[in-house]
C-alpha cells in the first residue's frame, strides 16, 4: 500500500541555510495495516506524511502510495486515500451535512450519491443530529468525528491520521477510536497514524515505526520493541543489610542490565520479567536473603522512546499540549 526508498525533504530557510526535515525513509506498509509513527516534535512526522499524500513534493527519493507514484501520479493517490490533517478540515459557517455533501462532489460522486454517502456517515459517526449545525457549534470531539467522516467520503481504501485525537478528552478519545475501528473493519482499510498518545499506538497498532531526527530508528511491534529496546523491570525491597547480597544475586541473572540499589529497594533490568523474578527471588531464599516485596514492572513505549533516543516522548507531549 505504501512504499518508500532513500525519501528526503529540505526546507530552504535562507540562500545559507536549508534544513533537512526528512533524511532518507525507506518504509513498506502492507494493506489492511495500522501502522503507528512516533517522534518528538520536529522529528519529521507530519512532513513525511504531507509528501505521502502529495501536499509537498519530496527532494530526493521514491514513494508509491496505493500503486502510484506521489510526484508524477498525484491525482491517482489522492483518488485512493483520505487524510485528516491536524487542523480542522471543515469550513466553520458550514453546516454538517452540506460539508460532508459537498466532499463527496468534489470527489465525483453525483448529487444523489454524495446525499446517499454523507447520509451513510452521519449514522456510521453519530452526526446525524449534527447534520444542520454549523461547524463552529461542534465540540471539539464533534469536529474530529466530522473531519474523520470527510476522510471517508469516497471510501478510501488508505486513510492518514496525523494525531487526530490531540486536544480530545479521554472519553471523546475513546469515541472516536470506536468510530474509527469500526470504519476500519467494515472498509478493510490501510491506516497511518501519527499520534503522541503512546497508549494508542500501543492498543492500536500493529507496527510502530519510531521516527528521530527524519530517520525511522525503530520498526517493529509494540510488544516487540518493548521487549528488545527497554524490557521489564524487577524492583524488589530488602532490610538495607541485605541489599549488597541481593545486588550480587540479581547481577548473575541471565542478561540482567541497569542493577541499581537505592536504601532498601533493587532496581534491575531484564528481557523477560515473570521468569526472572521468581527465579531471583529462589536465589534469595536460597542464600537467606529475606524478600519484603516484589514487583515486575513492563515496560511502556516511552521507555522504549527514551532508550532510543534519551528523552521521553511522553514529556514532548505534554510540552505541545501546553
Amino acid at each position: 500500500m505504501i512504499s518508500t526508498r532513500a525519501l528526503t525533504r529540505d526546507f530552504v530557510v535562507s540562500r545559507t541555510e536549508t534544513v533537512r526535515a526528512v533524511r532518507g525513509i525507506s518504509l513498506d506498509v502492507e494493506p489492511g495495516e495500522l501502522v503507528a509513527v512516533l517522534g518528538p516534535n520536529g522529528a519529521g512526522k507530519t512532513t513525511t506524511l504531507r509528501m505521502l499524500t502529495t501536499l509537498i513534493t519530496p527532494t530526493s527519493g521514491t514513494a508509491t502510495v496505493a500503486g502510484y507514484d506521489v510526484t508524477t501520479q498525484p491525482s491517482q493517490v489522492r483518488r485512493r486515500i483520505g487524510y485528516v490533517g491536524q487542523g480542522n478540515g471543515a469550513g466553520h459557517t458550514q453546516r454538517v451535512g452540506d460539508e460532508l455533501r459537498g466532499q463527496g462532489v468534489i470527489y465525483g460522486l453525483d448529487r444523489r450519491a454524495a446525499k446517499q454517502r454523507a447520509d451513510e456517515l452521519l449514522d456510521a459517526l453519530e452526526l446525524r443530529e449534527l447534520a444542520q449545525r454549523k461547524v463552529s457549534e461542534l465540540s471539539g470531539g464533534q469536529r474530529r468525528r466530522l473531519d474523520v467522516a470527510m476522510g471517508l467520503v469516497h471510501a478510501p481504501s488508505l486513510l492518514f491520521l496525523d494525531e487526530p485525537s490531540t486536544g480530545l478528552d479521554p472519553q471523546n478519545r475513546a469515541n472516536l477510536w470506536d468510530h474509527i475501528l469500526r470504519m476500519r473493519e467494515e472498509h478493510a482499510m490501510t491506516i497511518v497514524l501519527t499520534t503522541h498518545y503512546l497508549d494508542e499506538a500501543d492498543t492500536m497498532a500493529e507496527r510502530v515505526v519510531v521516527v528521530d531526527h527524519g530517520e525511522v530508528i525503530a520498526d517493529d511491534t509494540a510488544s516487540a520493541l518493548k521487549a528488545r529496546l527497554a524490557g521489564d523491570r524487577l524492583a524488589l525491597t530488602v532490610a538495607p543489610s541485605n541489599i549488597a547480597r541481593l545486588t550480587a544475586l540479581a547481577e548473575k541473572l541471565p542478561g540482567a542490565r541497569e542493577v541499581v540499589a537505592v536504601g532498601d529497594e533493587l532496581s534491575v533490568r531484564v528481557a523477560n520479567g515473570p521468569a526472572a523474578l521468581p527465579e531471583l527471588i529462589a536465589a534469595a531464599q536460597h542464600n537467606g536473603v529475606p524478600i519484603a516485596s516484589a514487583q515486575v514492572h513492563r515496560p511502556t513505549l516511552d521507555d522504549v522512546f527514551l532508550n532510543l533516543t534519551g528523552r521521553s516522548l511522553r514529556e514532548e507531549s505534554n510540552g505541545k499540549a501546553a
